[in-house]
């Protein structure tokens, strides 16, 4: 009886460690892209998180505790997405950063909706992440640090009719990716509005990567520019294919460009290409990050993803600092009526009614194939 009275107590003080232990931690949820296409930006992010965290840890963490991450790989797809959100919920994260994607993170949100966590997504544009789609209400538990698409897509039509001075523009886009498809429309509406003519929009599938047909009706129709709203390795593929039918159009993406891969796979066929980006690396605001993070991992970070990912850290912060609780509700109230913080990217303000940010600024980058690398163009803090 003395061996089994010594067992349970030897039980119990490592139960109770481990329940102090808890106490003295702040668990947030990361939902990433660590594996497949996405994962030079999903391993940045993950990096970039892990390096900001050290820094609140070392400075005394929040609210008295460690900040320390669950981290799951999405692997960029919907279902293990929705997954991971459930495992999420069912660890007793207080919060949650990603999905960097917008198909994944409209996936996510009623799990984390229905389990009162908040949820602040990186890189996802689509309006519809914060917005439920059917109601047409916000969603209380989800909010984001990056512009949407309906100015991504308004910012890339303005600078095609007034900056490359187009007048016809063609669209080749992934029917079945909600990102594509949103963006093309945004796009279609803003480049008419301004003047322009769409006289061709050609779609292609998913993992689809032979766009001849499509590109063949396209240069029929001689548009200046050709929007393609997709990843980086589609992107390529179209841009080589484009340029071996000797279509001449000026070729204009998205933020889904920003990637090394892009000029590797793409070549000089990419070459002077324009896309819209959330953020560049000659941006007086992101220096000092930029130069941290090249110094502790060697090399530059693969943007836009970490910078975004560390400000959607700082955003769950001040919100945990302003309701001095991780009660999921509070901390969604909290981040809701953020105002005036100071984020990696810049100062940052949450409207309350969509929770989006205010005035996020849009760049727009060139493909510099001889030099690898993106040159900054100019920055958009407003559409007319």
């Amino acid at each position: 009886m003395k061996k089994i009275a010594v067992v349970l107590a030897a039980v119990m003080v490592f139960v109770l460690a481990g329940a102090v232990c808890a106490q003295d931690v702040i668990s947030i949820g990361h939902t990433v892209s660590l594996t497949g296409g996405a994962s030079m930006w999903g391993q940045s992010e993950a990096r970039a998180l892990d390096m900001l965290a050290k820094k609140i840890n070392d400075a005394g963490g929040v609210l008295g505790k460690k900040i320390e991450f669950v981290r799951y790989d999405n692997r960029n797809d919907g279902v293990e997405a929705v997954n991971v959100a459930r495992r999420l919920v069912s660890d007793g994260v207080v919060a949650v950063i990603g999905p960097a994607q917008s198909g994944n993170s409209i996936a996510s949100a009623p799990v984390f909706e229905r389990g009162k966590i908040p949820m602040v997504v990186t890189t996802a544009t689509n309006p519809y992440v914060t917005i439920d789609q059917r109601s047409g209400k916000v969603r209380p538990y989800a909010f984001r640090p990056c512009f949407i698409d309906p100015f991504q897509g308004t910012v890339a039509a303005r600078f095609a009719v007034t900056d490359l001075g187009a007048k016809k523009g063609a669209i080749l886009y992934d029917v079945g990716s909600d990102y594509g498809q949103w963006l093309a429309k945004y796009f279609e509406e803003a480049f008419v509005e301004k003047g322009g003519t769409i006289v061709a929009k050609e779609a292609f599938r998913t993992d689809e990567l032979d766009y001849r047909a499509q590109l063949g009706k396209i240069k029929e129709l001689t548009p200046d520019v050709i929007f393609i709203p997709t990843s980086q390795k589609e992107a390529a593929m179209a841009a080589k294919q484009a340029r071996d039918l000797g279509i001449e159009a000026v070729l204009l993406g998205t933020d889904n460009w920003g990637s090394p891969d892009l000029i590797e796979l793409g070549g000089s066929a990419i070459d002077g290409g324009y896309f819209v980006n959330l953020a560049d690396l000659a941006d007086p605001d992101i220096q000092d990050f930029v130069a941290e993070y090249k110094a502790l991992f060697g090399e530059e970070p693969v943007l836009p993803n970490p910078v975004m990912a560390q400000d959607a850290l700082i955003m769950i912060v001040e919100a945990l600092k302003a309701a001095g609780s991780t009660d999921g509700e509070k901390l969604a109230d909290a981040l809701a009526n953020l105002k005036d913080i100071k984020v990696t990217s810049g100062p940052l303000t949450i409207n309350p009614e969509d929770h989006n940010p205010l005035d996020k600024p849009a760049v727009i980058q060139q493909v510099d194939v001889a030099n690898r690398t993106f040159k900054f163009v100019k920055k958009y803090f407003s559409v007319d």
